[in-house]
C-alpha cells in the first residue's frame, strides 16, 4: 500500500488526462529545480508569497492550485521568462495553419470611383 504523503493528488474527473500529466510534470520539474537550488520549502513558499501547503500542492502538480501560484513559484525560482511564451502565436502551429486556410486567394485594390456628374 502506498504511503499517503507520497501518493499523487487524486485527479478531478473534469481534467483531461493530458492536463493531469502536464501538471504533474510541471510540479515535478519545479520540485527538482527547488532541490537543485537547495532551497527549503519554507523559504521558497515565502519568496513566492504562498503557503507551504500550496507549494507542496504545486510540486505535486495539483490542478486545483491557481495558475498564479504556479507563476509565483516560477518567478521565485527565476524561471518565469518561459511562462509568457507558452501560448505565443509563433508556437501555435494549428492556429497558424487555420489562419492560412482563410487567407484570400487574391487581393484586389478597390476601383477608383468615377465622380458623379449632374
Amino acid at each position: 500500500m502506498m504511503d499517503v504523503k507520497s501518493r499523487p493528488p487524486d485527479p478531478s474527473p473534469y481534467e483531461p488526462i493530458p492536463v493531469i500529466r502536464a501538471l504533474r510534470k510541471l510540479g515535478n520539474d519545479i520540485h527538482g529545480a527547488r532541490r537543485r537550488r537547495r532551497t527549503p520549502v519554507s523559504i521558497l513558499a515565502e519568496r513566492a508569497c504562498i503557503s507551504r501547503t500550496t507549494l507542496n500542492k504545486v510540486e505535486k502538480g495539483a490542478p486545483s492550485v491557481s495558475l498564479g501560484a504556479y507563476a509565483a513559484v516560477l518567478f521565485a525560482l527565476e524561471m518565469i521568462d518561459r511562462l509568457s511564451d507558452i501560448a505565443d502565436r509563433t508556437h501555435d502551429t494549428v492556429g497558424m495553419e487555420l489562419e492560412e486556410e482563410h487567407l484570400p486567394q487574391r487581393i484586389r485594390l478597390p476601383r477608383p470611383r468615377k465622380p458623379r456628374t449632374g
